[in-house]
Order: C-alpha cells, then sequence, then structure tokens
C-alpha cells in the first residue's frame, strides 16, 4: 500500500501519540511526570487507591501508545496496512476505524 495514500492516517497516529504521551505525563508517568501525591494526606488508603486507579489506567494508556508505535514503525519499514497474522492487506474502512490495528478483521475475529 502506497504510503501516501495513508498520510493522514499517519498524521493521526502521530497526534493520538503525541496526546497519550502528554496524558502519561499527566498521570506521572514516562519522561518528566507531573503527578504528585501528598504524602502528608490522613487517609493513604485514599491515597493508595487512587495510585492503583491511575497505574491502571496509564498501564491501558501505554499499550495503547504500544500500538501506535508500531504502526508508525511500519509507516517507515513500508509495512503498515498488512495483518500480521496472513500477511494480507487489512480493509481501508478497518484502518481508518482503526489506524494502529495489527490484524485484519478476520485474523482479529479468530481471538
Amino acid at each position: 500500500m502506497a504510503d501516501t495514500s495513508h498520510a493522514p492516517l499517519r498524521a493521526q497516529l502521530q497526534e493520538e501519540r503525541d496526546r497519550l504521551l502528554a496524558q502519561l505525563r499527566k498521570l506521572g508517568h514516562g519522561p518528566d511526570p507531573d503527578l504528585t501525591f501528598d504524602e502528608g494526606f490522613a487517609d493513604s488508603s485514599q491515597v493508595t487507591a487512587e495510585r492503583g486507579e491511575i497505574d491502571a489506567l496509564a498501564v491501558s494508556l501505554s499499550d495503547t501508545l504500544e500500538d501506535i508505535e508500531v504502526a508508525l514503525q511500519k509507516f517507515d519499514d513500508g509495512t503498515y496496512g498488512r495483518c500480521e497474522g496472513c500477511g494480507g492487506s487489512i480493509g481501508e474502512a478497518r484502518l481508518e476505524a482503526m489506524p494502529a490495528a495489527r490484524l485484519c478483521i478476520t485474523c482479529a475475529s479468530k481471538r
């Protein structure tokens, strides 16, 4: 698939990567974290619970970020739009809906 036909998807992936990196930084993950917790807070169980929720969210965001990084690498390698399962093409509609999709709809439905 020609890289130029997917240029808008690449731009969308790059914007999403930047957004995710900013969110992770605000959650206290990644380089230059912004989030701090008041260690002197009276209810340490509340702080622990909040940290747990933030860590779970950060894991989810990190997983999504990893998928985006893989998709961007595929652009560089010239393999964007190829299914990791069967090697066939990932449909245009699927890529538009999920630009970081790694599998065609057939392979994804088998999982």
